[in-house]
């Protein structure tokens, strides 16, 4: 018990366990192509994890709703905006972009948390922090045009980039509105945003049924809706409020850059990907960046004694 108390407060645990679970869902995607559809992928992911939730922790939802009742266009945004919403354009927009296109965006989404923090909650902002964001960013992109940043000039944007786009800021204002949540648990807060992300799914479910582009799980795709309900949802997300609640939005949104080194190192393991030497760099770079982005000590203190 110890040791799992120890854990839940070391910020640094909980957020390489939360990317390196975003990362799996990435490789869990590849995988499922071919094995659910991406709008109905959404929808059941939301769905059962809200079931289950619901069922387990219904007397905790019930004891918080006093603190939850007043919040309604709160957690209806957060829920189906930031959660669904994230989740339904990022998997439609890797059917129109290429992988690098969308390494590259969804690394912009740590400089978009720091700044969004500074506007919302006028969070300091040094000039250490915005380079070790640029350095994280580096090695983002390095990971992401496979060892030559020089490719990043000759991509050409299209729709599907400008759909990832919109999920990096969904996200990011997620990561943000998560300063704000209500006084209650994270447990139950997610509980309880999971019902907005399941209704905000439903419609683009059922459209994708009626248009006739629907693809029902097979066994393997009941397997990703397994590992993406359990380790990429309900853990991670967790893990990422947690996160939230012990050094804030800002530093927590960083750590989003090791999400898709991770995946290239999953990808290496589950694929037979080859492991290269600009692998090795990017990790290094991803690794300082959060460490020059880290909020100064004195700073944690003044935190600390509010």
């Amino acid at each position: 018990m110890n040791l799992l108390q120890s854990l839940w407060d070391r910020h640094v645990v909980l957020v390489i366990l939360t990317a390196l679970f975003w990362a799996g869902n990435a490789i869990a995607g590849q995988i499922a192509l071919d094995d659910v559809s991406p709008f109905l992928l959404s929808f059941l992911r939301w769905f059962i994890l809200l079931i289950l939730l619901w069922t387990l922790y219904w007397k905790d939802i019930k004891v918080a709703w006093p603190d939850l009742k007043g919040r309604w266009l709160y957690l209806t945004l957060m829920g189906g905006l930031g959660l669904a919403g994230f989740n339904l354009v990022f998997y439609k927009a890797a059917h129109y972009t290429t992988a690098v296109n969308i390494g590259i965006l969804q690394g912009s989404i740590p400089l978009i948390v720091l700044l969004a923090a500074y506007l919302i909650y006028q969070s300091r902002i040094t000039i250490v922090q915005l380079v070790g964001v640029l350095v994280g960013l580096v090695g983002v992109i390095m990971v992401a045009t496979g060892g030559v940043p020089s490719t990043v000039k000759d991509i050409q944007f299209n729709r599907g980039d400008l759909m990832m786009a919109a999920a990096c800021v969904l996200y990011a204002g997620y990561t943000v509105g998560l300063k704000s949540r209500p006084a209650v648990t994270g447990l139950v807060v997610f509980s309880v945003l999971c019902l907005p992300a399941a209704l905000f799914s439903l419609p683009f479910a059922i459209f994708e049924i009626l248009s006739g582009d629907v693809l029902m799980p097979t066994e393997t795709g009941w397997y990703v809706i397994a590992y993406v309900v359990f380790l990429p949802s309900f853990l991670a997300q967790l893990f990422y409020l947690r996160s939230v609640d012990l050094v804030g939005p800002g530093r927590t949104g960083m750590f989003v850059n090791l999400t898709p080194v991770f995946a290239a190192c999953l990808a290496v393991l589950l694929l037979n990907e080859s492991f290269q030497l600009y692998h090795s760099v990017a990790l290094l770079l991803v690794l300082g960046g959060l460490w020059l982005s880290k909020e100064p000590a004195t700073r944690r203190m003044e935190s600390a004694s509010n």
